[in-house]
């Protein structure tokens, strides 16, 4: 346990502050820690500063930190409308706008965790598989440092090189996908590995439990009657969208805690899981979807599991021309951070 108290001082480097601004850094009482905060726009402008995610400090490296965000900024495995590989740095532009509480669920995630910004993976946008490996064995190193991976992508390829890196510390490993598709296909093109597949290469690697996956807001047309059969046969839960039209996600969510259980779980959110009326810029956009008030409960719904990783993934500024759907992800990524393990609540 720790007491955390406020000063209010010029902010050192830790905090990334602009020189000779004022910040609030808490502080543990009992080691003299300091905790990463966000810069407060009660002391420096939005617009002002290098944006990183929630406007926190960057560092190279996730040595130190109990959690971080991450980008990898890729499109290669995109199947319809390009542009996510700028999805995490407009995110990060429009995380200016989060706080340091969240005021619905009381968590305070700055004075419970070290956490910071730590970059992008350097990705080869000429060559998808050298991606996939520059990727695992980003995440391998992240790991090996006990910190959890919040990931900004970048296109749902990113999800198998990510989950091979963290079933490596958690196998098997438990998966809440929210999506409008399942990403379960076979062969696309005559590839293996694009953001139609990663979960099927999952599977066939041994790398999830699959009795603790769900896969919630499938929805659309498909190349079969039943688009989620083989999801169904793998011991999946299947929740398709029409199971969440005018409903609150608690309860679905009380059911996943329980089949979750104490195991360590990862969540993938992809953004066109919402409706493309509250989140129009996505590469596959599916009509009749989810609200952003069922993603957050959705995510809300994981506080108390074993959580060992979360991305948010598909955001394409190029077809985001309000910044809504980007501020959107940037929302979810900080309600992910809310219920991560350890998190203190007022």
């Amino acid at each position: 346990m720790f007491v955390a108290r406020w000063s209010l001082s010029r902010a050192a480097s830790v905090s990334g502050s602009v020189s000779g601004s004022f910040c609030r850094i808490p502080v543990r009482t009992c080691s003299g820690k300091r905790f990463n905060v966000p810069l407060s726009a009660e002391f420096v402008a939005r617009v002002s500063g290098i944006p990183t995610m929630a406007r926190l400090p960057h560092q190279d490296t996730a040595d130190g930190l109990d959690a971080a965000f991450i980008g990898v900024p890729i499109d290669t495995g995109t199947s319809n409308r390009p542009g996510a590989r700028f999805g995490p740095r407009q995110i990060r532009t429009e995380s200016a706008l989060l706080r340091a509480y969240n005021s619905g669920t009381r968590a305070a995630p700055y004075e419970s965790l070290r956490v910071a910004d730590i970059g992008d993976v350097n990705v080869n946008v000429y060559d998808l598989k050298d991606t996939c490996k520059r990727i695992r064995e980003s995440y391998r190193k992240i790991l090996a440092t006990g910190c959890i991976p919040l990931t900004m992508g970048g296109d749902h390829t990113i999800a198998y090189p990510i989950l091979q890196a963290v079933a490596e510390r958690h196998v098997p490993v438990g998966l809440i996908h929210v999506d409008a598709h399942a990403d379960t296909s076979d062969v696309v093109l005559g590839e293996k590995i694009g953001h139609g597949t990663p979960f099927r290469r999952c599977v066939e690697e041994g790398l999830l439990d699959c009795k603790r996956v769900v896969q919630i807001g499938l929805r659309g047309t498909g190349y079969s009657p039943d688009s989620f059969e083989w999801s169904r046969a793998q011991g999946f839960r299947v929740v398709q969208a029409e199971e969440c039209w005018f409903k609150s996600l608690a309860p679905l969510m009380a059911e996943v805690r329980a089949q979750m259980g104490s195991g360590p779980v990862y969540l993938s959110f992809d953004i066109d899981a919402l409706d493309p009326g509250f989140a129009p810029g996505t590469g596959t956009p599916e009509i009749a979807g989810l609200t952003p008030i069922q993603g957050v409960e959705i995510i809300r719904g994981c506080r108390g599991l074993s959580m060992v990783g979360c991305d948010l993934v598909e955001v394409s500024p190029p077809y985001d021309t309000t910044g809504n759907t980007a501020l959107t992800g940037a929302n979810l990524l900080f309600e992910m951070l809310c219920i991560l393990p350890n998190i203190k609540y007022y």
